[in-house]
């Protein structure tokens, strides 16, 4: 430290060499090394996970051996599924999976960016916004089961009427082209929406909140009116996190179990009717795996899990890779309009 000409009190100003003495490490090495074990112990975590994963996949793939040597990659197409004859085929669970699914992401994609918008700008009083949000995100939590039994007693009985008349009007098209029987494919989709729109609904929200209040701003200065700024500025800043909304809302409809398998009729077959009885991946292993004796037919059910596993993995790989593209094209976008 130096000392004022005048006698006064020391400086508190340090000099070069002053600062040069002073020791980094002396209060900072402890926090340095929690930071290190943090980091490791992260990292081991992130290891375990991958490892736990592995695991389950070889567990799976063991199992699912004697399916796997008895059919190889014929039994994705194979349409057969005989307990007494002990012949197994894929294709009509692969059919109820990927349809019910792709059904319940058409309809809720669009409900639940509506409800996003609704409950994330001031269309409504917050009063009203904090509570509709809270009730959408609550179905999550209610039981599936519970979600199944409401499909039966009052979904089923509300979308008979609607699938006759499709029926009755329109069975020159192939999508309704069987008379309905109540439980469908029609019904396993749209209770399957129910089911992922707080996923939708919520994801969404978070990410149109997290847009910077700015763009908002500077879109209505521009002159542009509010839905203009909602589908100019807005939506296309958020596809990337509308994108991942979309991925995990439909991971979640592929593994959907005892909802589905109340109501969408458990029988296998193939029809482009969706109107018409169907089963799913997940419906036949709850319903067949608890009573599979022989080791072909609990590794046929493997060799299901096997592909339901791998297809949901497969969406998520694609649903990054796309996320990483659409960001990757936005940030371009956005930096040759600044220049």
């Amino acid at each position: 430290m130096t000392n004022d000409p005048k006698g006064m009190a020391p400086s508190s100003k340090l000099s070069s060499s002053d600062l040069s003495e002073i020791d980094v490490m002396g209060i900072d090495g402890q926090a340095s090394w929690l930071d290190g074990g943090f980091t490791w112990l992260a990292r081991l975590f992130a290891f375990c996970t991958v490892a736990v994963l592995g695991w389950m996949t070889w567990v799976i793939f063991q199992q699912a051996l004697p399916a796997i040597r008895e059919y190889g990659l014929e039994f994705l197409w194979s349409q057969d599924w005989s307990i007494g004859d002990l012949v197994f085929g894929a294709l009509p669970y692969l059919h109820g999976t990927v349809v019910s699914s792709t059904i319940a992401l058409l309809l809720a994609i669009p409900i639940g960016l509506a409800v996003a918008l609704v409950t994330s700008e001031n269309f409504l009083p917050a009063w009203v916004r904090s509570p509709l949000a809270f009730i959408v995100e609550l179905i999550a939590a209610i039981p599936s089961v519970i979600i199944g039994l409401w499909g039966i007693f009052v979904l089923i009985p509300f979308l008979l009427p609607i699938q006759l008349w499709l029926f009755n009007t329109l069975n020159w098209i192939p999508l309704f082209s069987t008379e309905p029987f109540g439980p469908g494919m029609l019904v396993a989709g749209v209770i399957l929406a129910i089911m992922i729109l707080p996923t939708m609904a919520a994801i969404s929200r978070d990410v149109l909140l997290a847009i910077p209040q700015e763009l908002r701003s500077a879109s209505g200065a521009l002159g542009a009116t509010r839905w203009e700024t909602i589908f100019r500025v807005m939506l296309p800043a958020a596809i990337p996190g509308l994108l991942g909304a979309a991925t995990l809302a439909l991971g979640r409809a592929l593994g959907e179990t005892m909802a589905v398998t109340m109501v969408i009729g458990n029988s296998p077959q193939i029809s482009p009717s969706l109107l018409n009885l169907a089963y799913t991946i997940p419906a036949v292993l709850a319903n067949e795996f608890g009573e599979a004796l022989d080791d072909l037919h609990i590794g046929a059910l493997m060799y299901l899990a096997l592909i339901l596993f791998a297809l949901t993995l497969a969406v998520n790989v694609f649903a990054v890779l796309l996320v990483q593209t659409v960001g990757s094209a936005s940030q371009s976008a956005t930096v040759y309009r600044g220049r």
